[in-house]
């Protein structure tokens, strides 16, 4: 007969979440970004992850399924389609997030449907929120459910020092536990779902 600490229930797993670095623009900032959430996601027993950069990608914007195309997606795909939840990583180009990221999310569909995405973002003065606010957009077209919390870094390169510390981290530390907590309510709750009854999207 097993014991309490021989079963494991599948809910309380930990939450496979790939963390998608949005930018591929010379010079991006956006690594710095990922070391610091990754660092946080790492001192979690709830999470463990996986990481899809666009810089690392070279997905056609024409959508042609060749050999090269098909050799791309068998690096990315996997990581998306094992994933309970996503953190999508993004600055703000123009008011907006950059084309890499949206020709990374729309080579997919079905591996996003009716999971969790959260955002962390990056810019001037706005902090890249509007461009999480297009992404929302395009998310809820994917059926995916997109986190209310998310992490915004205004102004970051000042926010971090020359080593990638954060100057201040006491407010983007606080946000980066809340976010991620409902990012494993929501990847245990969705996961249970799917496992229970194939979403119909």
């Amino acid at each position: 007969m097993q014991t309490s600490t021989e079963r494991t229930d599948p809910i309380e797993l930990p939450v496979r979440v790939t963390v998608v670095v949005g930018s591929n623009r010379e010079g991006r900032f956006g690594p710095v970004v990922a070391a610091w959430l990754l660092n946080r996601i790492e001192d979690r027993a709830d999470l463990v992850t996986e990481v899809v950069d666009v810089a690392d990608t070279a997905l056609p914007t024409t959508f042609a399924t060749d050999a090269e195309a098909k050799a791309q997606l068998a690096g990315i795909t996997p990581k998306l389609a094992s994933a309970d939840a996503f953190v999508v990583l993004t600055p703000e180009y123009n008011h907006s997030y950059p084309a890499g990221l949206k020709n990374l999310i729309d080579w997919h569909y079905t591996e996003w449907q009716a999971k969790p995405v959260a955002f962390v973002s990056y810019g001037g003065v706005s902090g890249g929120l509007r461009a999480v606010e297009h992404l929302r957009q395009v998310f809820a077209e994917l059926h995916a459910t997109t986190v209310r919390d998310t992490v915004s870094f205004h102004n970051a390169g000042a926010s971090f020092d020359d080593g990638g510390r954060l100057r201040d981290p006491s407010g983007p530390d606080a946000a980066a536990k809340t976010m991620l907590d409902q990012v494993v309510w929501w990847g245990r709750t969705l996961r249970e779902g799917r496992a229970v009854r194939a979403y119909g999207g």
